[in-house]
């Protein structure tokens, strides 16, 4: 039986010799027989010239007995076919054989001309001619030749013999068992093997082919056992296993899986996932692995509702291996769903909790952001309109430090039952913060709604608000703003809403104000100044300006008060007060003070130096936000540095410092107090109760605000004459409590002359002196002394 592999051995040997070894043999016989003809060629020749050297006597002698003898001896070669001999004259011409000679056989003629030596030198006596024939490659050889020949072509056919013999015994035998056995493992399934030996290549190959059948044997039984064992993790683990094919088809479910749900195995193997996902969900199951799992790159994660098998809906979190999806493992997946039933709820009232005020019930920041985008989204599809009307509460700051947080928040739950009656049930409404709502309004015609709504707001607060037996008066600044006239966006809808309520409360509160392109120049030149503050602060751009304060019996200076400027490089000095306010929003108003202190501290000690201003003092305003705990520290280093007595120093404070009541700033005003410092009531009279004040703390001067300064010398004789009134009854009262009385914004000499004699002792304004920086102060001092030195003399 001839196999596939012997059949190619026996074709790679017959290749061989026929492109190997049979051109050789043919080379061999060419050259042998070439070599044979030539030899016998040779011979022939030989054989010719010793014949025409024989020949050339009988013919010179005419013996044509002799020359057929010597005819007959050269005829007798075997070589030789022909032999024709004769003479120059022609008289002797002898052929033999004596009959015609074949022709058409292969020859060679040889010709040879016959020579005698006579007497007179060598003669031309006649011609030779010889036909030779020329035999084939095999008649040329011997016998003998011929059977070295055929015993060479016999050892090649018996070692041709022997390599297919070889080849079958130990080749193809071995290869054989191989076939056989891997035949046999792959038809019974048994791990079967090679039945050979040998310490060749294929011994080799059959012991390494049956250490792998023993290794694959061993492997197989541990994967069984694997197998079985992953089977039983896969049933017995606690989670809703489950795989599917490409389709999306059950293929496997774990026996948790199938309690959680209630169904049987058999009626969900083969059946397509999306048929137990409600309906409205499938289209968010099937895009499930477009979606990127930040967490771990190969899990595609959806949540959705699951029918159970009687019918209920829980919510379920499917994590799915995205690898097992390709081409691996068949294309298989593996998932695990979670019930997140609970979850979600809770998700939900936590969600709900997150965008929800606890006090009020309404929406908090978060949720009415998110209600903005939604109702921007849908004034686009329906092409409507949108207001943002923004509330904050009047006074409510002084209802919760003088009543309690209680109070406040009673305060701010009426207010939102009120509100709310005055709003459509579609009508947004949100406590942003504090006292602080928001009301987002949609309509065709969002302006005139939004402002009628303003205007019930308004009049819903004007009736007092009964808390614990007190009647509480609110109000509220609105600022309204529209979309898309005002705004592109949420966020830019409810700043600019913010804006125009705060303009509301800047034009004087209770009242309502629709958002204007002007607020926006506003708000540009408030982050200007806010840059310049801080510009000033980096630069030391702020200055202490110096203003006289004279007595006003002999017009002697008494002290100095300290004003803060701000003098930018190119724009010059800055309004104060708007400075003021907005480092005090800022907080930047502390640094402020410091630098401040500093300098005026500096230039008071300057001042000393001069002559006669030894006892005057300095008065430093002072923010409600200075008084810190560290500030009596911070003054006293600083006076020590210059050698300023503590008593020389006035801390000038406004009724705002005293109407928040803070133990903190109490006790640092008693501590500045006990350190020497005099403490001074600034715009005395302008409060709420400004007298109460100078029995509670530890006031040494009241300084009369210069709105009654004024009043002497303008207005009615009526208002001129309660002006003096007032000034007189807070002189009264200052002198009677040990104060100093200091008037404000004296501008002509008859007020000078109408505060003197109504008593007061100190007085400051443009007619003694503007506030000035140091150098001009020092200048001007100098020259009044220069000035009363001459007229002395």
């Amino acid at each position: 039986m001839m196999h596939s592999v012997e059949n190619r051995f026996i074709a790679i040997v017959c290749g061989a010799m026929l492109v190997f070894i049979a051109p050789l043999i043919v080379l061999f016989l060419a050259l042998s027989s070439e070599r044979v003809a030539r030899e016998s060629l040779q011979n022939t020749q030989v054989l010719m010239e010793a014949g025409a050297q024989a020949l050339g006597k009988p013919l010179w002698d005419f013996d044509t007995d002799g020359v057929e003898q010597i005819a007959k001896s050269l005829i007798g070669d075997a070589a030789v076919m022909s032999v024709h001999v004769k003479d120059s004259s022609q008289s002797i011409s002898i052929r033999l054989p004596e009959g015609p000679v074949d022709a058409s056989l292969p020859h060679k003629v040889l010709t040879r001309e016959i020579l005698y030596n006579s007497n007179d030198g060598q003669k031309s006596v006649g011609t030779l001619e010889i036909w030779v024939s020329t035999p084939g490659l095999l008649s040329r050889f011997s016998k003998d030749e011929l059977s070295i020949f055929f015993i060479l072509i016999v050892a090649v056919g018996i070692v041709f013999a022997a390599a297919i013999l070889g080849n079958r015994l130990t080749v193809i035998r071995p290869l054989m068992r191989l076939t056989a056995a891997i035949e046999a493992t792959r038809r019974l399934g048994s791990r079967h093997h090679v039945d050979w030996t040998s310490d060749d290549e294929m011994g080799t190959l059959a012991h390494n082919f049956n250490e792998m059948q023993s290794k694959l044997e061993r492997e197989e039984t541990e994967l069984k056992l694997a197998h079985s064992r992953a089977t039983d993790i896969y049933n017995l683990t606690p989670s809703m296993l489950f795989s599917l094919d490409p389709a999306n088809c059950l293929t496997a479910v774990s026996d948790y899986w199938l309690t959680a749900t209630g169904y049987d195995r058999t009626e969900v193997i083969g059946r397509v996932f999306t048929d137990f996902v409600d309906e409205h969900w499938h289209e968010t199951y099937r895009a499930r692995r477009r979606n990127d799992n930040t967490t771990h790159a190969n899990i595609c994660e959806v949540t959705v509702p699951f029918i159970k098998a009687n019918g209920e809906t829980m919510t379920v979190l499917i994590l799915e291996t995205k690898s097992a999806t390709s081409g691996e493992r068949g294309g298989l997946s593996l998932s695990v769903m979670t019930d997140v039933t609970e979850l979600k709820q809770a998700e939900s009232r936590n969600h709900a909790q997150a965008i929800t005020d606890h006090l009020t019930g309404l929406l908090n920041r978060q949720g009415f952001e998110a209600a903005l985008d939604d109702g921007i989204r849908q004034a686009d599809e329906n092409t409507m309109q949108l207001a943002c009307i923004f509330i904050d509460l009047d006074r409510f700051k002084w209802i919760n430090d003088n009543f309690g947080h209680a109070a406040g928040d009673e305060v701010l739950r009426q207010v939102v039952a009120r509100i709310r009656t005055t709003l459509r049930p579609a009508d947004a409404m949100s406590r942003l913060g504090g006292d602080e709502f928001a009301i987002l309004v949609s309509a065709e015609d969002v302006e005139a709604l939004a402002s009628e709504i303003g205007d019930r707001i308004g009049a819903s607060l004007r009736q007092p608000i009964l808390v614990e037996g007190a009647e509480l008066s609110v109000s509220a600044s609105v600022g309204i703003a529209l979309y898309p006239d005002h705004a592109a966006n949420a966020a830019e809808l409810l700043l600019k809403s913010d804006m125009a309520m705060y303009a509301r409360k800047r034009d004087g509160k209770n009242g309502m104000l629709l958002f204007d392109t002007s607020m926006l120049d506003t708000a540009r030149e408030r982050h200007e100044m806010e840059q310049n503050i801080e510009a000033g602060l980096k630069e030391d751009w702020f200055e202490a300006y110096l203003q006289p304060i004279v007595s006003l019996s002999d017009g002697r200076i008494a002290g100095f008060e300290a004003l803060m400027r701000l003098n930018h490089p190119e724009k010059g000095i800055l309004p104060p007060a708007k400075i003021i306010g907005i480092a005090e929003e800022t907080g930047s108003i502390a640094r402020i003070g410091e630098r401040v202190l500093e300098k005026a501290i500096s230039h008071l000690a300057r001042l000393t130096q001069l002559e006669g201003t030894e006892a005057t003092y300095l008065a430093v305003n002072f923010s409600p936000l200075q008084f810190e705990e560290t500030l009596p520290h911070k003054l006293a280093a600083l006076l020590l540095k210059h050698h300023i007595s503590p008593a020389r120093i006035v801390i000038e404070i406004t009724e705002a410092v005293l109407m928040a009541d803070n133990p903190d700033v109490h006790a640092v005003l008693k501590q500045l107090s006990e350190f020497g410092c005099r403490i001074a009531l600034d715009d005395f009279g302008t409060g709420y109760s400004s007298l109460s004040y100078l029995n509670r703390f530890p006031v040494d001067i009241v300084k009369v605000d210069q709105s009654f300064t004024r009043s002497l010398t303008t207005g009615t004789a009526d208002i001129r004459r309660k002006s003096r009134m007032l000034i007189k009854g807070i002189r009264t009262i200052s002198h009677q409590m040990g104060c100093t009385v200091v008037a404000e914004g004296i501008e002509t000499k008859e007020q000078w002359e109408l505060l003197r004699k109504l008593g007061l002792d100190y007085g400051q304004g443009y007619l003694f002196s503007r506030p000035m920086p140091i150098e001009n102060m020092l200048l001007m001092l100098e020259m009044e002394s220069e000035a009363k030195a001459t007229s002395l003399a």
